[in-house]
């Protein structure tokens, strides 16, 4: 299945990761790798995250406080990130990319 990103939400997945890598080194690339998997389980298992709009769900990012949140588009096979979402941010800022 392909996973395509928004601009907006690869901005946000970068942030993020120079974030936690001036935080401390290696930090940064432990949160690309607990993203890469919960994209791999979302790939995987597109329905079993908790629906937040009319489209999209929300996976959370083990062992940080993000959530990935996408839309499953069936017909082209296609997982669309929205966002990669501080958890602590403004609820549902992310919701007019819908």
């Amino acid at each position: 299945m392909k996973v395509t990103f928004l601009k907006v939400a690869e901005a946000e997945l970068d942030d993020a990761f120079e974030y936690y890598e001036s935080v401390q080194s290696g930090l940064g690339f432990r949160f690309s790798t607990e993203v890469e998997l919960s994209i791999m389980r979302i790939t995987k298992f597109p329905f079993s995250y908790e629906e937040i709009g009319q489209y999209s769900r929300r996976c959370l990012v083990q062992k940080f406080p993000y959530g990935i949140i996408y839309q499953h588009m069936e017909a082209q096979e296609e997982i669309l990130i929205v966002a990669v979402s501080h958890l602590h941010q403004i609820p549902d800022y992310w919701s007019d990319r819908e």
